[in-house]
């Protein structure tokens, strides 16, 4: 009988000595790794924004200015910058999908936002591609297959007899470069939207892991 009361008087359980229980401890550490690693996809978009930044600053200075050179170094480093973000992102994904955190949500929704960024970045590309190569009816023409001689001057062989057909030649290929730069365009917005609701999902499961 006595030794039963000493048994019970010497029974100290965790909460009152100061010692949070295990299962606690774990959820608290597992939420902190889910947090850092949702900050860190952040730094990464932060990196791609900056990146399209710099790209269309850079595209627009091409097509005022000129220097094809300067341009083709510049799309070589942003490639670099997207390919370095999209790398970052797998991994993060995979650690998402790790036994101690098994958040295959959060690599889903990674997953959702690299399918997007990757339709945003070939489309954008696509449309400086356009821009750059201008309507058909609008391309300057180069004279390096022409004749020129001291009697004659310049023989020019682009000239043409204008009739009905070539004119609806020229619309049509115009239409048809419209509409891919529309289709283009709207392509990009629409990924963007899409970026923008996954990117808001992942501003509120920060939010609810800082709130516990």
């Amino acid at each position: 009988m006595d030794m039963e009361r000493s048994e019970g008087r010497g029974e100290i359980r965790p909460e009152e000595n100061g010692v949070e229980p295990m299962d606690t401890v774990d959820d608290a550490s597992r939420s902190a790794k889910v947090l850092d690693l949702l900050r860190r996809f952040l730094d990464v978009q932060r990196r791609r924004a900056e990146a399209y930044t710099k790209l269309r600053r850079g595209f627009s200075e091409y097509m005022s200015n000129g220097g094809e050179e300067t341009y083709q170094q510049l799309c070589g480093e942003i490639t670099q910058e997207f390919n370095d973000c999209s790398k970052q992102v797998i991994e993060l994904e995979s650690l998402f999908l790790m036994p101690d955190l098994c958040r295959a949500d959060l690599a889903n929704l990674l997953k959702a936002v690299q399918a997007q960024e990757k339709q945003k970045l070939h489309l954008s590309i696509k449309i400086q591609v356009l821009k750059k190569s201008g309507r058909p009816s609008e391309r300057l023409v180069m004279h390096d297959s022409c004749r020129f001689d001291n009697v004659k001057g310049h023989q020019c062989v682009h000239v043409q007899e204008i009739t009905e057909a070539a004119g609806t030649e020229d619309a049509e290929a115009d239409a048809e470069y419209d509409n891919a730069l529309k289709e283009a365009i709207c392509g990009v917005q629409e990924a963007v939207t899409c970026i923008n609701e996954y990117m808001e999902e992942v501003r509120y499961e920060i939010e609810e892991l800082q709130s516990e």
